[in-house]
């Protein structure tokens, strides 16, 4: 990247530059026309006032008009010069707020271009908090900056030229009374300026490091809350916050001390106007027009000159911002573009043998982490990397993935060194699992595709009116330098996968998937998952089928008592109150579960029901009990899981409410008192919470009330409840809500493992499990793929490496956090499936190196052993000592 910003500015915005500078330029004779018109008009009023209302005619342009007509031809011409100069100013500031969006655009993708090709131990010296403050905060003022870097000063300077031109052709001691301070400021500004800048640049040091705590604190809230160190937390960043407090507050001492010498400058023109201006007026020097029009001259004189005053602190903030930028941007070692976006003829197999001779790898200190390391592997073969820690394995499995670059030596594949292969080879042909493999947010199918999506394949299909949209969206694109590359596309390289259409797909995930002992985890979240019936109506019949099977199943007396399915004429008594009043799923934000009793329809239900105060009742009881028998319990009591409606903090709460409604009566409560105490029964689940308030008579009111709820629905609120029907899909619920249709009856030991195994069985017996895991496919992970274990997470990264279908694979401790039971499974699974391609596995146990064709023991940063096991197998062995270690 250009070193300077003006550098920037011009490599890539050099015509846009041009085009406002031939625009300022332009306006010019139109903006002193613009002063000069007036002058003539007052000059004319003032010579036809003192021929006290007698009509004479005058010479304009060699047209001769009475002043009358002269008066609204001039007034019609200072008309359109006000339109012409505004015209001017609004195409220009469009223009340049174009130009620097673009610019702006095309530097925060430059800037993450160059993220891209970060050398790994970057991240070690840069956070993420200071990398995302730099993308999005720190560069987003130099929008503004680069639309105006040239044209600002060029039509802000000639505005000021254009006026003191003016001034001096009516007046030359006037236009030098208009200046003579102008010294003085170009004196002092630029000395404040420098301290402000100063300060301004340590602003954003601080700034930067306050974001990069911050990020550290998300990341280790855990050990926060579980050392009890929030008080520690809280001074630090305190302390942080004070410095950029006090470092923000001199920045702004010093900014108002230049506001203040600016005001005061631009206030003394006008003095000398009036005096020494209004001395020539009444010495009949010149009129009194000239004198109106060079003091409306002066007052326009202050912008022009507030405005290049302005620009000279933006610039100076803008150079500041771009160079701690840049310098940040540009890390020793990193990747050249072409290495990492360029697109060969043909990406050719990694057929050929690793060979390394003398590598060595230091890192920013200088200290070897790999010291003169040499070896050589076959292609085909699969070799293990066994070593202690801290003996240089982990890194030499980095080396290998060329995901570090070693400071010495040579390391080749075929011949050629490796870091000079592009990544479309490398990343391609060599699949690479380190010991925390990181999970995308979005979907387990679009994570275990990840490594098949190298360039747009398939077009996107659009309708007429989003082609439109996107062709637009390629143009800018084209613009502002950034990838044109649709991202809606089908990316993923079916036939990388070994596959011969998209259809094969699921079914080689679920092969892969098995692979790695995840295939029953995606299972269940399958059942988890829910789906659109329109798009996929023939798995709605077979879920739905599979609701009558375990219906049946329900018949088994022992299976029976497990779960109370949903009846539209009984009340389900493992349901809260809620749940029965609406006999259904909410969809979307309409009716929330939590907040019945504050819904205006609910309680209009409630009063056609006659429910209100049988519900006002019922809440009164319920914070009655509650109050007296967990007054004296302690926070975190097991009672307070169990009635999970009410907390030890609302109780105090609750017993000030209930000794105002023992003393004034339910109407002497606020409104929102009465919603508290009627939200508790909607909570209650009489299967649970056994507190004798839901008893027959109180149920059947419910079910009435449930068929005025259905009944009565208002069209606006159609379609935010969807009814549990017996014969119907519901859309709203999961899969496995949809094969219950009911709920879990509570208090029985190992029912819902009973009730699983029921479901499972008839999953297996209609043959829905692989169905049920293609729902699972499309669950979404969240943040770094939050809503999965660190073990799912784990294997689901091995199964993204295994389904591209590398030449050749390195794991690097990859099974390191999965049990031992599930290892064993796994390294079986994918040597086998390697068979015949490579793998290069740096195991974290010694003793799983037996099953490799080759070992290589590395003991203090140095390959000390090779061999396969047989030959490495001895008495006084490395290879011995760390198994016998371990």
């Amino acid at each position: 990247m250009e070193k300077s910003i003006y550098g920037y500015i011009l490599h890539y915005s050099k015509r846009q530059q041009v085009m406002l500078t031939i625009m300022a330029i332009a306006s010019f004779p139109f903006l002193y026309a613009f002063y000069e018109v007036p002058k003539r008009i007052i000059n004319h009023i003032s010579a036809a006032a003192e021929k006290k209302g007698v009509v004479f005619n005058v010479d304009a342009f060699g047209f001769e008009m009475d002043s009358i007509t002269y008066l609204f031809a001039a007034c019609g011409v200072f008309l359109v010069l006000v339109l012409v100069n505004q015209g001017f100013k609004y195409v220009i500031n469009i223009y340049r707020g174009l130009t620097g969006e673009r610019m702006l655009r095309r530097l925060r993708y430059d800037l993450y271009g160059r993220v891209l090709r970060f050398p790994q131990p970057t991240f070690k010296k840069v956070s993420q908090g200071e990398v995302i403050q730099m993308i999005n905060a720190e560069v987003e003022p130099l929008g503004g900056f680069f639309g105006e870097a040239y044209s600002l000063p060029i039509f802000q300077g000639g505005y000021l030229l254009v006026i003191l031109t003016f001034v001096l052709w009516q007046n030359v001691w006037l236009a030098l009374a208009a200046i003579m301070f102008y010294p003085l400021q170009f004196y002092f500004i630029p000395k404040l300026q420098r301290r402000v800048n100063l300060l301004n640049k340590k602003r954003v040091r601080l700034v930067r490091g306050l974001s990069e705590r911050i990020g550290e604190t998300v990341s280790g809230v855990q050990e926060i809350h579980s050392n009890n160190t929030a008080r520690l937390e809280l001074a630090v960043f305190s302390n942080r916050l004070n410095d950029i407090f006090v470092t923000r507050y001199k920045a702004y001492l010093w900014k108002f001390v230049i506001k203040f010498i600016n005001n005061t400058v631009n206030h003394l023109g006008p003095f000398f106007f009036y005096s020494f201006g209004g001395y020539l007026v009444i010495q009949g020097e010149f009129g009194f027009g000239t004198l109106v029009a060079v003091l409306a001259a002066n007052k326009d004189l202050a912008a022009p000159w507030k405005e290049l005053l302005n620009f000279y602190q933006r610039r100076a903030d803008a150079a500041i911002k771009y160079d701690q930028v840049i310098e940040q941007f540009e890390p020793m070692g990193m990747m050249d573009e072409d290495l990492q976006i360029g697109e060969p003829d043909s990406v050719e197999p990694l057929v050929g043998n690793f060979s390394a001779s003398g590598i060595r790898l230091e890192d920013e200190t200088g200290h070897a982490l790999i010291e003169s390391a040499s070896f050589e592997t076959s292609h085909g073969k699969h070799v293990a990397i066994v070593g202690a820690g801290g003996s240089g394995k982990d890194q030499l499995g980095m080396l290998l993935s060329r995901l570090i670059v070693s400071t010495g030596g040579t390391l080749a594949v075929d011949g050629t060194p490796l870091d000079k292969l592009p990544e479309a080879v490398t990343g391609r042909r060599l699949g690479y699992v380190g010991p925390t493999a990181y999970i995308f947010s979005t979907s387990v199918k679009d994570n275990l595709t990840y490594g098949l999506k190298h360039r747009p394949l398939t077009p996107a299909t659009y309708s007429d009116e989003e082609k439109a949209v996107r062709d637009k969206h390629e143009a800018e694109s084209t613009v502002s330098g950034n990838s044109t590359d649709d991202s809606a596309a089908d990316w993923i390289d079916y036939t990388a996968a070994g596959l011969d259409n998209p259809e094969a797909l699921t079914q080689r995930a679920l092969d892969v998937l098995d692979m790695v002992d995840l295939k029953e985890d995606i299972y269940e979240l399958g059942l988890r998952g829910a789906i659109v019936p329109e798009t996929n109506p023939q798995l709605v019949t077979r879920i739905l089928e599979a609701r009558a099977a375990f219906r049946k199943k329900l018949a088994d007396p022992e299976l029976s008592p497990l779960v109370e399915v949903f009846d539209k004429e009984k009340y389900n008594d493992n349901a809260t109150v809620g749940e029965n009043l609406l006999f259904g799923r909410p969809v979307g934000d309409a009716f929330d579960l939590d907040k019945l009793a504050e819904h205006p329809y609910v309680l209009e239900v409630l009063e056609i029901a006659g429910l209100t105060d049988l519900m006002m009742d019922a809440g009164r009881q319920v914070a009655s009990t509650m109050v007296e028998l967990f007054a004296d319990l302690p926070p975190g009591h097991e009672f307070f899981e169990r009635y999970a409606f009410i907390s030890h903090e609302d109780l105090p709460v609750f017993q000030a409410l209930l000794a105002r409604l023992g003393r004034e009566g339910v109407d002497a409560l606020r409104d929102d008192e009465k919603t508290m105490l009627l939200s508790l029964p909607f909570r209650l689940s009489p299967a649970r919470h056994r507190l004798d308030v839901v008893d027959e008579s109180f149920k059947a009111q419910i079910l009435a009330a449930r068929k005025i709820f259905a009944d009565n629905l208002p069209e606006d609120l159609q379609g935010t409840v969807e009814q549990f029907e017996q014969e119907s899909y519901t859309a709203a619920a999961s899969l496995q809500d949809n094969i219950l249709f009911g709920k879990l009856a509570y208090g029985h030991a190992r029912g819902t493992e009973e009730v699983g195994a029921a479901i499972a069985d008839v999953v297996t017996m209609l043959e829905l499990r692989d169905d049920i895991i293609a729902v699972g496919l499309d669950f979404q992970v969240g943040v770094g793929g939050g809503r999965l274990s660190s073990v799912q997470r784990q294997k689901l990264g091995l199964a993204r490496a295994v389904i591209k279908q590398p030449d050749v694979l390195i794991l690097n401790e990859a099974t390191a956090t999965i049990d031992g039971a599930s290892q064993g499974r796994i390294l079986e699974n994918i040597l086998d499936e390697f068979e015949g391609r490579s793998v290069i596995w740096v195991v974290h146990k010694a003793a799983l190196a037996e099953r490799f064709d080759k070992i290589l023991v590395m003991q203090a940063s140095r390959v000390v052993e090779q061999g396969d096991y047989a030959e490495l197998d001895n008495e006084g062995s490395a290879l011995t000592d760390l198994i016998r270690a371990e």
